[in-house]
């Protein structure tokens, strides 16, 4: 996001930071009408009085160019000639044709891990239940260079599970840096109403979660910082000050229209490469109603919804759920709290994302469609579930890292290797994931959803069905990996989903034949 936190305006310190932001609470107050958020993909704003934007919305076929904004040099997507990427729609059952079009520039001013950015670039389907073959979800051999274009074809399954996915991109050495600068986007696979009827007629806000860079050589930092109330202290084990804030859908602590009393449907990506948000809403409970795309009812027809006061959302994960408004003109706000990443970790401070309004909220009309599908329900036998379980792993990963980089099972990632481990299609394997290190990792893999039921042998209270989970310094979860769908033969990938450590090693390749 680079450090421009107010086009055309520097804030040295504190004292004019309040100016700026009574002058605009001011302005909002005087005058009637909407005050609508600008694009600020990459010039996210600490003004407070900003109402938060909405994603334009496009279902396929869909043109999204990768450029490298001619102001800060970093990285970005472009559609329809604003850096603002779309959120995009499809159906079960149908193919979403992608044209992505590399126009960055041949020489970058950025650094990645291995030396300048060479500005290559792909696609990835996070969360979808696709192959990982070209033309669809193949984020090896597919690879746009400046100048070239990829074509995508992704074929969504009729019982792909309606929810929140997201893009983003995903070359090797380079997605960090990519991500930082804001290059991904929203995915909804409509039909949610199938499976959750109560929301159906609520107002729907897609809430895409990035970063702001607040570097110790930046002079806005303190300011920016504390316009999200986010301590320099840092928190937890970690050491430092915080190099990280969150924006949503581009700005700094926007406001949230909400009638009062009233329930809105907020479906959340956690787009960062590195921080978490452990979210919650001042005196309010969350009516979970997916995690990872997946509705709690998928696999469980009985489990309708979950009443939360808080969910943790690692790097990649998603949370959609039902928010009520605040009542009587109480203050309230979406917060991400205090986690703690370890002593090897970063801070990952707590701090305000957005304050919800009493503000009558603007009516919009959604592109998600419905279709005439009825909802497809795939319980798994207890029997089975228990079966699995109960063996021993049929394969485990162990993330380590040293001073010269991070690794699975000992070894770096290297294009050019074989795959790490086979797993045959059709059948559900268990799963252990180690966390020999000191920080936390969350572990992602492509192309399916896996059930979390156990940390360190003891079984969770409440399984969950994800498609990344956090793993604590020192412990080990046990996973059920579904397994079973022909459509993912080829080669695939797992791996940590904080970014720098991906890049730096911690990936593998897995075949499914």
């Amino acid at each position: 996001m680079g450090n421009r936190l107010f086009p055309r305006l520097i804030v040295s310190d504190e004292s004019a930071l309040a100016v700026r932001v009574l002058f605009a609470l001011f302005i909002s107050v005087a005058s009637p009408q909407w005050v609508e958020a600008q694009d600020t993909t990459h010039h996210p704003r600490s003004d407070t009085s900003t109402i938060i934007s909405d994603p334009p919305e496009t279902s396929s076929p869909v043109v999204l160019h990768a450029i490298t904004d001619p102001n800060s040099g970093k990285s970005a997507f472009q559609f329809q000639g604003r850096e603002t990427p779309p959120v995009i729609h499809v159906l079960p059952g149908t193919v979403l044709h992608l044209s992505y079009i590399n126009s960055m520039s041949a020489h970058s001013g950025e650094r990645c891990i291995d030396g300048p950015c060479m500005n290559m670039s792909n696609l990835h389907f996070h969360g979808l239940h696709v192959s990982p073959d070209s033309p669809q979800d193949d984020v090896i051999s597919m690879m746009a260079n400046p100048g070239t274009t990829l074509h995508y074809a992704v074929t969504v399954p009729l019982d792909q599970p309606p929810g929140l996915y997201w893009y983003h991109t995903h070359p090797h050495g380079e997605s960090y840096q990519q991500s930082l600068d804001g290059m991904s986007g929203a995915i909804v696979v409509d039909g949610i109403q199938r499976y959750a009827p109560e929301v159906r007629h609520l107002r729907q806000r897609i809430l895409i979660l990035r970063d702001r860079v607040a570097g110790e050589h930046d002079p806005n930092a303190p300011a920016i910082r504390k316009a999200v109330g986010a301590s320099s202290a840092g928190c937890g084990a970690a050491s430092g000050v915080p190099q990280r804030v969150f924006t949503v859908n581009g700005s700094l602590r926007p406001r949230i229209p909400i009638a009062s009393g009233g329930r809105q449907f907020w479906r959340i990506v956690n787009a960062s490469p590195d921080l978490y948000a452990d979210l919650e809403v001042d005196g309010e409970r969350l009516e979970i109603i997916a995690r990872d795309g997946m509705p709690l009812t998928f696999h469980d027809p009985h489990r309708q919804t979950e009443l939360v006061d808080h969910v943790l959302v690692p790097p990649a994960g998603r949370v959609e759920a039902i928010v009520a408004g605040p009542v009587g003109g109480a203050k309230v706000s979406l917060r991400s709290r205090c986690f703690d990443t370890g002593p090897d970790g970063d801070p990952n401070p707590a701090m305000v994302i957005a304050d919800l309004v009493s503000l009558p909220s603007r009516p919009t009309v959604s592109s998600e469609r419905v279709g005439r599908l009825a909802p497809v329900y795939k319980p798994i036998p207890h029997a089975t579930l228990s079966d699995v379980e109960s063996r021993a792993p049929d394969y485990t990963v162990k993330f380590t890292e040293d001073k010269h980089g991070f690794y699975i099972n000992g070894k770096k990632y290297g294009p050019e290797d074989p795959p790490m481990t086979t797993a045959t299609v059709g059948s559900f394997f268990h799963w252990r994931v180690v966390n020999d290190t000191r920080e936390v990792h969350p572990f992602h893999i492509h192309q399916v959803h896996f059930l979390v039921y156990a940390q360190n042998g003891k079984p969770e209270a409440q399984p969950e069905w994800l498609d990344t989970v956090n793993v604590p310094g020192g412990n080990s979860i046990d996973l059920v990996m579904d397994f079973t769908d022909p459509i993912i033969r080829g080669v695939s990938l797992f791996h940590c989903h904080l970014l720098s450590h991906e890049d730096k090693g911690m990936m593998a390749k897995i075949l499914f034949k």
